[in-house]
């Protein structure tokens, strides 16, 4: 598949991601330009890491409301916290994190001896580990160099992260943070699990089409998600 076709599929699948605004929200974005200096894999960079961030945004959204606890152990208020997990996170989260980042943060969170908000801890270890992956969060440019294996083991990363967050408990058998699994009246929550699905198709899709573009292959690995540590990015 040539270059184009991959960067037309990346488009439409990303778009494909979003829930349609409804028709007063559409709008153009105006021409900048600094978007004289940007490709079209550029373009679609800066799709899929703002794609990234609304999904980790709707991701911290539902665990604090399945965890309200967290929130008065970091900031007080949810709004609040969400909108500091996707901009500059506050002296008094980055004391808790003790200068972790990435996987080390989300590990760090999920610990039991952990007293600080694990929510806003699993979140901004997503993010910050998007940062590292991507070299980036804002605009990308002809001389950005993106590393498809870098993001490839984001993809990975996202699943191991969420498995972990199902799978550790406390003690006593309880889990250290309420995700999906059984709700009220036996329903079943299954939105998480379609979250980070949504989170790991972004990305691997994005690692695909680098490494059509640049000619590169991507190493495969095969391992037991239960097992995993995360991969260095």
């Amino acid at each position: 598949m040539r270059r184009c076709e991959w960067l037309i599929l990346a488009v439409l699948f990303v778009a494909g991601c979003q829930s349609p605004p409804p028709p007063s929200a559409m709008q153009v974005r105006d021409f900048r330009l600094q978007d004289v200096a940007k490709g079209d894999i550029d373009m679609v960079a800066e799709i899929t890491v703002r794609q990234h961030r609304r999904y980790l945004r709707e991701l911290a959204e539902k665990l604090y409301r399945r965890n309200p606890d967290q929130l008065r152990r970091g900031l007080g208020e949810r709004e609040a916290a969400v909108r500091a997990l996707l901009g500059s996170p506050p002296r008094r989260l980055s004391v808790q994190w003790q200068n972790r980042r990435g996987g080390d943060l989300i590990m760090l969170g999920l610990s039991e001896g952990f007293r600080g908000d694990r929510v806003a801890a699993f979140v901004y270890g997503l993010r910050s580990m998007a940062i590292a992956a991507y070299g980036g969060e804002g605009d990308f440019y002809l001389s950005h160099d993106y590393h498809p294996q870098k993001i490839y083991y984001l993809a990975r990363n996202v699943e191991i992260a969420a498995w972990r967050l199902r799978a550790r408990r406390d003690a006593r058998g309880r889990p250290l943070l309420l995700s999906g699994g059984a709700g009220p009246g036996g329903t079943f929550n299954a939105s998480f699990e379609r979250l980070f699905g949504k989170l790991v198709a972004l990305h691997d899709h994005f690692a695909q089409v680098v490494a059509e573009a640049s000619n590169r292959r991507i190493k495969n690995v095969i391992q037991s998600v239960a097992s995993a540590v995360f991969f260095p990015i």
